[in-house]
């Protein structure tokens, strides 16, 4: 028996999804709580067992990129190798991808689109086959309406039999010195006009195989594909689970109270092992009690010197891991400052949008609310602020 091909992963993402619109490429775009190129690569590394894998971005991505790598698993994490830099086509960021992973000597490669967050195992498993067996492969769908070829003034001038014709779909899957080859090719004949890499297979003289490709293996180019990317990933998400968290700090000497990730002046501070940030940690208990993963002092806890002064964010940024690592997204996180100074208000959106930083939520799944105690309790005689928080959770249904 002949061993196992050694397979290696391109995922081209360096595009600017204009169509899209936004202040952000859509492969980094919010989708189901997180970066639309983290469904991408979780459900390839859920799919394959790659020898290497690289994500060849836009020299101007950097921190969206390192963004991203944080709301992805541990275990798909671990598969990815230093991003490629891309360049100004998609041809030229394959070729950089094809050159970055060039020492690693593989036998076959997959190239696939960032944006193609849905891509069946079963597809992945049929596109190596088919490399394996014809040395250019990629998937194609049968297309159900007729295609037209027109001229400059709109008139037909050609109906090509649709039986004939394929939209074509990623991951495309070749032997890896056969497509090398081909880039490389292409690019010293200044030939740069291919849309995708078996075009140029072709160009190069390899005849390349059509397997069928899967109607569920969609591209995001539009607003309206986005939206219908995050409905179907919640509806795939259908336990829903809500957390409750509380916390208490009392005041102490300072000249400021931190709340919400954010430092507010005020003529006392909180007194806690870390900032004593008590928003931030009510949430960090209402995203652990989601998920039935302990509290705050189970994984922070005040006796370990590593966490005296730290900042809250942090525990909030690893309760929001430990969602993601069980497959799940945060819907919404709901906090209730009580407190009779410092005011709130002024500074409720600035919260909000840390917040929502820190947790990789849209701001508007954050809500902060204030109120006071009427003067009643250690609250209302101004001895310390108290924060109530609630988090729901969304988790795809485990076995």
């Amino acid at each position: 028996m002949s061993p196992s091909p050694k397979v290696s992963l391109i995922v081209v993402a360096a595009g600017r999804g204009t169509r899209l619109g936004g202040d952000e490429p859509k492969q980094y775009r919010l989708c189901a709580g997180r970066p639309l190129i983290c469904h991408t690569l979780e459900a390839l590394a859920a799919a394959y067992e790659f020898a290497a894998t690289t994500v060849v971005i836009h020299p101007n991505d950097q921190a969206f990129y390192d963004r991203a790598l944080t709301f992805l698993s541990t275990r798909c994490a671990a598969t990815i190798g230093p991003p490629a830099m891309g360049g100004a086509t998609r041809q030229e960021s394959c070729l950089a991808g094809l050159a970055a992973q060039a020492p690693l000597q593989s036998d076959l490669v997959l190239i696939h689109d960032g944006a193609r967050p849905f891509p069946p195992a079963d597809l992945i498993h049929r596109a190596v086959a088919a490399a394996a067996e014809h040395g250019a492969a990629a998937p194609g769908l049968p297309l159900s309406d007729t295609i037209k070829e027109i001229d400059h003034a709109g008139v037909v001038v050609a109906t090509p039999l649709r039986a004939n014709l394929r939209a074509m779909q990623t991951p495309q899957a070749f032997r890896f010195d056969l497509i090398y080859d081909a880039h490389r090719r292409a690019e010293r004949d200044g030939r740069g006009d291919f849309t995708d890499d078996a075009a140029i297979a072709e160009w190069a003289g390899w005849p390349t195989h059509i397997f069928p490709g899967d109607p569920a293996n969609v591209k995001i180019t539009e607003m309206s594909d986005l939206l219908a990317a995050e409905a179907r990933l919640t509806a795939e998400a259908t336990d829903i689970r809500i957390g409750q968290g509380f916390d208490v700090h009392a005041f102490a000497e300072g000249d400021g109270v931190w709340l919400g990730g954010v430092k507010i002046p005020h003529d006392r501070a909180l007194s806690g092992h870390s900032d004593a940030d008590v928003v931030l940690h009510a949430i960090v208990d209402a995203l652990l009690g989601a998920i039935g993963d302990g509290d705050i002092g189970a994984h922070f806890p005040p006796s370990d010197e590593k966490w005296r002064g730290a900042p809250s964010r942090l525990f909030v940024e690893d309760a929001a891991r430990r969602v993601r690592e069980r497959g799940g997204a945060i819907a919404n996180i709901d906090a209730t400052i009580i407190c009779e100074k410092p005011k709130i208000g002024p500074h409720r959106d600035t919260m909000r949008a840390a917040i929502a930083e820190m947790s990789g939520v849209a701001v508007d799944r954050v809500a902060i609310k204030a109120t006071t105690s009427e003067g009643l309790g250690f609250t209302g005689r101004g001895e310390g602020i108290a924060c109530l928080a609630i988090a729901t959770v969304r988790l795809r249904p485990t076995a």
